[in-house]
Parts: structure tokens; C-alpha cells; sequence
């Protein structure tokens, strides 16, 4: 008894409460308000359920919570997690897929993965990327999913997180959705500083934000949260999150390249040998696009107003964009038609339907009453109101990441018009910050993957970006080995 009572004080010196009190996956949250186990349960995820949660509370956090449980989907090999952070006092909930290292869990790096949209679910990278396994488009297995050999947790512990509330199999009790990329920051703080204090396993070790498109906006904001509350947890004396870097593929980061890049994709040869845009409409757009950088420049970037702002966005989309659309291409990989949705892909509707399955569902343990639904409009029409893409230059946060020695990985496939590697390459050129003379004296090289090339790559020991050849907006999906092995050697700090 007099261990338990030990144990019970050491955790909550700590901050950390668990209830390992188990309730049925269908009950509402509970708030734990005792410890009743040996005093190892809450430290070692392997000690989880599989068909009941455990409820996590952080002391600092006292509107947080988070219910984990175990699970066989995806990756027999190795320890799978799902589960809920409940958020505004239980009102709001985001849902997460968490998997261990195929290699070392117990030495690896820790890794967070979202998708863009903004509303589009991590589910989508998961199931169709990076992760351990892939939609199965011929049904040639028994669960659904195919094995993926060049999964991202080959390399490190991954969480796949559904954000902001109402997207995905993230839900709100009573309807309600983040509509800016800074509300939505505080919540990623508090899930990954719950988890890792709660599991020590984890504590102390490398954390990476990794994701693509939209991602370009929320992740130096969430690195930028995470680095701010690191300061004044160690001025009050608390552990700090080892946040290490950011990586980005095909991100939305910079805003001023964005239609020079698409021109550029359409009626130049950044993409391919002969450009597939008729010449009309490049000329159109080559007269067009000097209006466009103007008004965005003094009314997005320079001073951002948002009557104004937008008005420049419309005329720059109806001018600059509207050729593309028309073409009937896929806007995330230029040398494909777009089938399917409108994100043009036939696996998107398919992982739809299988993550609606009743015995999915039950699998993870979903809990929304609302089916899942891999882009919520609604989110994007919230971000989209608040002109949350254009109000903050969000390439100042990686400039500030980087002065506090954050490393920083930009990569994109060479095929993608919607966030491509040419504007990529403009605002990351410019960028202002303490290295930005060291990034511009280097050179860019070649970089190869089994003796094939894979793109080129330019880098400093803090900042590198790099082109993957032959792959669209969805890197990992269109070259899985090159996209892995990219990983590999980042969290090694090798170079390409």
C-alpha cells in the first residue's frame, strides 16, 4: 500500500493523473480524479487495452484529456494506438492513430503527421502515403489494407492526428469548429505534452512535425507554439517538449510565389520538356500575373486587409487559375487527368468507405456519430472566411524556428501545380533570417536513392530543401522508397 500511495505522489509531482479505471468505448468521458494501479500503468503505453480506453489528465492541462486505447489495426509488427484528445472541458474531440517503430520504438524519434486542407483527415496520408499500411484498390486482402514496406515508422514513432475539430474522425459535441490555424496550435501543444508525460517511454525524446499542402501553414505556427511554451516551461522549471524539426512537403508556406509557381508549372518547363498549356492562355496569364503580384503584395503580404486581400485572391484565381482547372488535369500531379472526387484520386473514395465500415470503426474505437468524411468543407469554409492562408506571412515563423536552431525540411514533387516546388523554392530563396547568406552561397546537387536520382537538393545543418523527380503533390504515395529514405537520413542528420 505504501508503494501505491509513493507512486500515486511521484506522478502527480510530475503533473500527470491516470485512470486506468476502464469504461466501455461508448460511454461518455469520465474525468479521472484518482490513480489506482501499481504504479506503472500510464508509463508504458504496452500496458493499454485493447477494447476499453485509458483516461489521461495533465495537471497544467485541466481542460484536456486524452482516452487511448491498443489495437491490431494496420501493423501487426509493431504497437498500435488510437484514441481521442478532448478538449474545451470534453466539448471538442480530435482523433489520433498512433504507431511504435518498426525499428527501435524504445531508442526512435517521435514523429507527428497531419494533412492539409485545411480539412482533409491525416486518415488520407496514412492509408495512401506513409503509412504502415495502404488502401487495398483490388481487394486482394482480408482486411482492406495492403503492407507497406517503405512506411514513415520504419524510421520513428508516428502519430497520424485528425485536425482541427471536424475533421476526419475529429468531432465536436456540439457542432462547433477551429476556424484559425493559431486555435488550433494550442491544442497540438497540449496533446503532445500530455502524451509525452505521461508516457515516459517517450519523454525526452526527438519530436519532428512532419505534412504536406496545408501543412505548410499549420506547422511552423504548431513548431512556433511548441517552442514558445518550451520557454516558459523551463523558466517555471518543467520539462520541455525536444522539439528538433519541421519537414514539408509541398507546403503553402509562401504565399508571393504561389502564382509565379503555377505559371511556371503550366507554361514553362519547371514540370516537363514541352508545356501542356495552350499558348493563349499563357499569355493570358504572363499579362495577367504582374496585376497579381501587386495587389497581393499590398494587400496580403505587405499590409494584409481582408476585403482587399481577397479581392486580389479572386482576380489572381480567376486569371491565373482557371486554364488549369479548365484542363481537366489533376491538379496534384499535372501529368495525370483527375478521376474520382474532386481531390482526383479513386483511393480517397475508397478509404472513405472502408474507414465508415461498422467493424473499422469498432477497430479504432470511433466514437462520432458522424461518418467519416475525408475533407470537411465546413473547416475549410471557417479557415477560408477568415482568410487564414493569407493573413500571416507564416514564412516569418519558419525564419524564427531557424534562428532558434530548429532544422527545417522542405521537399516537393517536381509534378504537383497546386503548391509546387517552384513556389516553394522562391519564398524558401528569400527567406530572411541569420543563415540565409550561408543557404545562398550553396550549391545545388544531385541527390540518388539505390544509384537512380531522386531530385536535387540544396541544404545548410539547418535548413534543406529538396525536389523529388517524377511525383506529384503526395511524395510518399507517387515515390515511396525515395520518400523514405529522404526521412531516414533527416532524422539521421545525413545528408541527401
Amino acid at each position: 500500500m505504501m508503494l501505491k500511495v509513493i507512486g500515486f505522489l511521484l506522478l502527480t509531482a510530475l503533473g500527470v493523473v491516470c485512470n486506468n479505471v476502464q469504461t466501455p468505448l461508448n460511454e461518455p468521458v469520465k474525468v479521472p480524479t484518482f490513480f489506482t494501479s501499481d504504479g506503472n500503468s500510464g508509463k508504458h503505453l504496452s500496458a493499454l487495452e485493447a477494447d476499453r480506453f485509458t483516461h489521461l489528465q495533465h495537471s497544467r492541462f485541466p481542460n484536456h484529456r486524452i482516452r487511448v486505447k491498443k489495437t491490431t489495426f494496420c501493423d501487426p509488427t509493431v504497437n498500435v494506438y488510437t484514441g481521442y484528445l478532448d478538449v474545451d472541458a470534453g466539448a471538442k474531440h480530435l482523433f489520433f492513430y498512433f504507431f511504435e517503430s518498426r525499428n527501435d520504438p524504445d531508442k526512435d524519434d517521435v514523429m507527428m503527421w497531419i494533412n492539409g486542407g485545411p480539412g482533409a483527415s491525416s486518415s488520407m496520408g496514412l492509408l495512401m502515403e506513409l503509412g504502415p499500411c495502404s488502401i487495398d484498390m483490388n481487394s486482394t486482402s482480408s482486411n482492406g489494407t495492403l503492407w507497406n514496406p517503405y512506411s514513415w515508422n520504419e524510421a520513428a514513432n508516428i502519430f497520424f492526428l485528425d485536425q482541427p475539430v471536424g475533421v476526419g474522425f475529429s468531432y465536436a459535441d456540439f457542432g462547433q469548429t477551429i476556424q484559425t490555424t493559431e486555435d488550433a496550435a494550442k491544442n497540438i501543444q497540449a496533446f503532445i505534452t500530455i502524451f509525452f508525460e505521461t508516457f515516459t517511454q517517450f519523454k525526452g525524446r526527438p519530436l519532428h512535425l512532419s505534412g504536406e499542402s496545408y501543412g505548410g501553414r499549420y506547422l511552423p505556427v504548431f513548431a512556433s507554439e511548441i517552442y514558445d511554451q518550451n520557454t516558459i516551461a523551463k523558466q517555471e522549471g518543467r520539462p520541455e517538449l525536444n522539439l528538433q524539426s519541421v519537414i514539408i512537403g509541398n507546403g503553402n508556406t509562401g504565399i508571393s510565389g504561389l502564382y509565379p509557381g503555377r505559371y511556371e508549372i503550366e507554361c514553362g518547363t519547371a514540370a516537363l520538356e514541352i508545356p501542356f498549356q495552350s499558348i493563349s492562355n499563357c499569355v493570358r496569364m504572363k499579362m495577367a500575373l504582374p496585376r497579381c503580384q501587386k495587389q497581393m503584395r499590398e494587400n496580403c503580404i505587405d499590409q494584409f486587409d481582408l476585403i482587399n486581400c481577397r479581392a486580389a485572391i479572386n482576380f489572381c484565381d480567376s486569371e491565373l487559375s482557371t486554364g488549369m482547372w479548365a484542363s481537366g488535369r489533376n491538379v496534384y500531379d499535372i501529368t495525370k487527368m483527375c478521376v474520382g472526387d474532386d481531390l482526383c484520386y479513386h483511393e480517397n473514395t475508397a478509404i472513405i468507405e472502408y474507414l465508415n465500415l461498422p467493424e473499422v470503426r469498432e477497430l479504432l474505437g470511433v466514437e462520432t456519430p458522424y461518418n467519416f468524411s475525408g475533407h470537411s468543407s465546413e473547416v475549410g469554409a471557417g479557415f477560408g472566411a477568415h482568410m487564414d492562408k493569407f493573413n500571416t506571412p507564416t514564412q516569418f515563423h519558419v525564419a524564427n524556428l531557424l534562428d532558434r536552431g530548429i532544422r527545417v525540411l522542405i521537399y516537393a514533387g517536381t509534378f504537383d501545380w497546386q503548391c509546387n516546388w517552384v513556389s516553394n523554392k522562391l519564398w524558401v530563396d528569400a527567406l530572411e533570417w541569420s543563415g540565409s547568406d550561408e543557404y545562398s552561397a550553396a550549391q545545388w546537387r544531385d541527390w540518388s536513392v539505390e544509384g537512380r536520382k531522386a531530385g536535387e537538393v540544396k541544404s545548410t545543418p539547418l535548413l534543406t530543401f529538396a525536389t523529388v523527380r517524377g511525383a506529384g503533390h503526395m511524395v510518399p504515395h507517387d515515390k515511396p522508397e525515395e520518400a523514405l529514405t529522404m526521412i531516414q537520413k533527416w532524422l539521421k542528420r545525413q545528408h541527401l
